[in-house]
């Protein structure tokens, strides 16, 4: 998938070997070509998108801004005053915000064209990208198949080359789990690395934006844009942004490096496929010169019910103030307030949003609070000092993303707990609010999906998984182009 790499085709735009609008172009072809199919897209915004840049390419470029002329499309829970931000749900469905977000703001600023908005599960709420109320994406590996979620049309949309990259947002592992399963790059920055600002909140101290790409060069690229201290975030860490995209020449290879294999990761319960590839990524990670030892993370075991315990009830706080009063769709039937509350929140949020606003709203309620969320929060802590601990005796830790490779539609939809649990690799990482990095690692061997491998990380050491990922890409096995995109 080199011909979409954001680095790649930036260079041929600055040494004006290609113009704006030609790039333009062929995403906007590819899209007519394979939206019809893939269902990865909520909006397009063509006609700006166009304007823009005819009028880069009468400017010609512009070597101040890292990302000039290049697409990119913006996962639709994020804000975008000149489109609609729909978060996947009816609720939502006639909201056009009158503002940017400030990672959309920087990426406009660095240059980047925002070609359009993907779809995803509502308000993040999910695992498959099945949840959403405007439409079902496919995975464009197999059209049979999920995308992942709940950045589901962010990797999508990257995989299927409609644009050269992807923001997504990651509360429990929504950007790294489609990025495995779509066969692209994704990484979930620490947390207060890039600012929430503009991001419609699921769980606001798990929420976090970050890059889905091609590989992690253009990764590096995007996070080089949109990190940094946002004084509109009181959560956004007011810390110096290292450039993440000029120091992957610095290592050319792994000695020195320590990778930790927590044991309670790779200790079963994984497809045979999926154990298969990690297995044979771990030797190329050694073939480059890393050393791999042993490392325990005793209170992983319980990382997903401490996480939906907690996700939930920020996420029933969080979403009260869809009630149809100040924006959003209305239901004018009823004739007093409290039924309008009820019958605008029954019609217009979905059933795995309403579950998870009910479940959300017990666990702090009277009586249940010290039982359930404050021991999620004390097993939340644990799981963190677990990590400090684990860092310790290493670098960096690597694990899988997914048990198993991207599942057919439908499969799980109706488990919401088999849902719950392919979190199982990826929820520890949220609550501990650390970083983590899905990269390619292979296809399997009897689905012939792609399979990915995590590496993860101390706070704010994004500078050392882009490094390590970069070096490791070689070695790992080239993917082909998505099957589904040759019929």
């Amino acid at each position: 998938m080199k011909e979409n790499s954001i680095c790649a085709t930036r260079d041929l735009i600055q040494k004006k070997r290609i113009k704006v609008s030609e790039v333009l172009n062929n995403c906007l072809e590819i899209i007519s070509r394979t939206e019809p199919k893939i269902g990865a897209l909520l909006s397009v915004q063509e006609e700006q998108s166009r304007t823009l840049a005819m009028e880069m390419d009468r400017k010609g470029p512009d070597s101040e801004k890292p990302l000039w002329g290049i697409p990119l499309t913006i996962k639709d829970v994020i804000c975008t005053k000149d489109a609609p931000t729909t978060c996947g749900s009816r609720i939502l469905g006639n909201f056009t915000p009158c503002y940017d977000a400030t990672l959309v703001s920087r990426l406009r600023r660095a240059g980047a064209i925002i070609l359009g908005k993907t779809n995803m599960d509502e308000f993040a709420m999910g695992s498959s990208t099945e949840n959403s109320a405007m439409q079902q994406t496919r995975n464009p590996w197999d059209l049979t198949r999920v995308p992942g979620g709940s950045s589901g049309g962010s990797a999508a949309s990257t995989a299927a080359g409609q644009a050269l990259g992807s923001i997504g947002t990651d509360t429990g592992g929504s950007i790294r789990q489609p990025a495995s399963f779509c066969g692209v790059t994704g990484l979930k920055p620490t947390y207060g690395r890039v600012s929430r600002f503009g991001l419609v909140a699921f769980g606001s101290s798990l929420d976090q934006a970050g890059p889905i790409a091609c590989n992690a060069a253009d990764c590096a690229a995007l996070l080089n844009v949109i990190s940094g201290h946002d004084p509109l975030d009181s959560t956004s860490a007011d810390l110096p942004v290292p450039d993440y995209a000029g120091s992957l020449a610095l290592r050319n290879d792994l000695k020195g490096l320590k990778v930790g294999l927590p044991e309670q990761y790779w200790e079963g319960g994984m497809s045979p496929e999926v154990d298969s590839v990690c297995r044979a990524a771990l030797e190329q990670i050694r073939s480059a010169g890393a050393e791999t030892v042993q490392v325990q993370l005793p209170h992983s075991p319980h990382a997903v019910a401490a996480y939906y315990i907690i996700a939930l009830a920020e996420a029933s706080s969080n979403l009260a103030r869809y009630d149809g009063v100040r924006y959003g769709v209305r239901d004018d039937t009823a004739r007093e307030l409290p039924d309008m509350y009820c019958k605008t929140r029954s019609l217009a949020l979905g059933e795995e949003v309403q579950r998870r606003i009910m479940i959300g709203t017990y666990v702090l309620s009277a009586g249940y609070y010290d039982a359930y969320y404050k021991k999620a929060a004390q097993v939340r802590r644990l799981i963190y000092h677990d990590f400090v601990q684990a860092f310790d005796a290493c670098h960096l830790l690597c694990s899988p993303v997914v048990p198993f490779t991207a599942f057919h539609l439908g499969e799980k939809i109706e488990d919401p707990l088999q849902m719950y649990l392919m979190d199982i690799f990826t929820a520890s990482l949220n609550l501990a609010g650390l970083p983590g990095m899905t990269i390619p690692a292979g296809l399997g061997r009897e689905t012939g999906m792609p399979v990915g491998i995590q590496l993860m990380g101390p706070a704010f050491s994004e500078k050392l998984i882009l490094q390590t990922a970069h070096v490791l890409e070689p070695y790992l096995p080239s993917l082909p182009r998505p099957a589904a995109l040759n019929e």
